[in-house]
This record gives structure tokens, sequence and C-alpha cells, in this order.
């Protein structure tokens, strides 16, 4: 009898983690600013994605904006599609968004019917290296980059020489490179600038610039650290 009432009690316990896990998901996955203000983005289902919250959601767009006048984003490994939308609301005009996951394009379609920003956008399901070659056939070119892979992937320098070897990013383009603060990723390369370099728990987040005219770049890199991201 005893040994069941452990075992119960340690299911409760395990229910009762999931359900805060999955609460603190819902609660970050949401627009923060601009025309869609406000209006909840589903999360895609099971616990497999990580979708960057409200908090380093604000930081990351203002940083980078925080409002846009026009411009084109590549939202890669776009998940939810929370960083692509979040950008539309903001002031960019088109958006292309690419996951390998098929619950994860449904999911980003669901999200821009719901804020109704659907016509404004492309979404299709395949993985990052492919996706680049497809879009350099079809002449796309980006002033906005969001590169959000899986924390078990360090390429997030490799893509992107690759975006510019394919000729993918406009003079001046944004790059977000979100990973894991325990990694570390050059500060300048190639053609990338690196501007700003933040660190909120477990989630970093490093913002270049794709310059190919020398002396454009601004400063030195900025670092700055945060508390753990999660309420």
């Amino acid at each position: 009898m005893r040994q069941d009432y452990v075992t119960i009690i340690n299911a409760m316990a395990v229910m009762a983690m999931n359900l805060d896990v999955m609460k603190r998901v819902n609660r970050a996955v949401r627009v923060v600013s601009g025309s869609a203000k406000g209006r909840p983005l589903k999360s895609v289902p099971g616990m497999s994605t990580r979708p960057t919250t409200d908090k380093v959601k604000e930081a990351i767009f203002s940083m980078i904006g925080p409002y846009f006048d026009g411009g084109t984003v590549l939202d890669l490994f776009a998940g939810t599609g929370g960083l692509g939308i979040e950008a539309l609301s903001r002031g960019m005009d088109r958006a292309v968004f690419i996951d390998v996951e098929q619950r994860s394009i449904e999911t980003i379609k669901d999200n821009l019917k719901a804020v109704r920003l659907q016509e404004a956008a492309e979404v299709y399901r395949n993985d990052a290296a492919r996706a680049l070659k497809v879009l350099e056939k079809r002449g796309a070119a980006f002033d906005l980059v969001f590169l959000d892979p899986p924390y078990k992937f360090k390429n997030g320098d490799e893509l992107m020489n690759d975006m510019a070897e394919r000729k993918l990013l406009r003079e001046g383009a944004v790059i977000v490179l979100e990973y894991e603060s325990g990694y570390e990723y050059p500060e300048s390369f190639g053609h990338f600038h690196g501007m700003r370099t933040a660190r909120y728990g477990e989630t970093a987040v490093t913002i270049y610039r794709y310059e190919t005219v020398q002396g454009q770049a601004a400063g030195a890199d900025e670092e700055e650290s945060h508390d753990d991201n999660r309420e």
C-alpha cells in the first residue's frame, strides 16, 4: 500500500511539472508588439520545439528594430513561426518560413491565419541546407534572417556563409543567431560583423550585420547577460 501511495505521489509530481512547462510555453507564444500585438500563437504539438520566450523576443527586437519600414525576412528553423510573425507585425513586408517538421509547418500556417498575415508569407517544408539552394534558384534576397537551430547543431556560422555565397543577403542585412549560451560563435567572420551578444539563462543571441564594404560595420561587439528567461 505504501509503495502504491509513493508511486501515485511521484506520478502527480511529474504531471504537475509537465503542466508547468506547458503553461510557460503557452505564455511565451504570442505577438509582443505591432499590428498583431497580443494575438496568441499556437505551440507546435509535443515538447520537441523550443519557442523563443516573450522576454527574449522583446529583447531581440529592441536590438534590431524595434519596428521596420518594409523589407523581407527569412525565418529558418521557424518552429511556431513566432519570430517571423513578430517581424511582419512590426513592419516587414514579406516573410519566408522554413522548417523540416510537418507539425511545425501546420502550426505556422495556423498562426499566420490567426494573425491575418498569411498573404504576406510563404511557408515551406524543407531542411535548412536544401532550402537555401531553392531560395537561391528563385533569386530570393533578405534584409533580416532568424537562425534558431536546435541547440545540438553548432553550424550557424556555416549557414550564414552559405547564404552569403548564394547571394541571399542584401547589403546591411541583419542576422539574429540564437544558440545555447554555453557555446561561443566568432565575433566576426567573412562579411559578418557581430554587433551585439546577449545571454538569457540557457539562451544566447548574437546580432550580426552582413556588410561587404569595408569600414561600414559598427563598433565592437557588446555583450550583456541576464537572468534565466523562464518565469
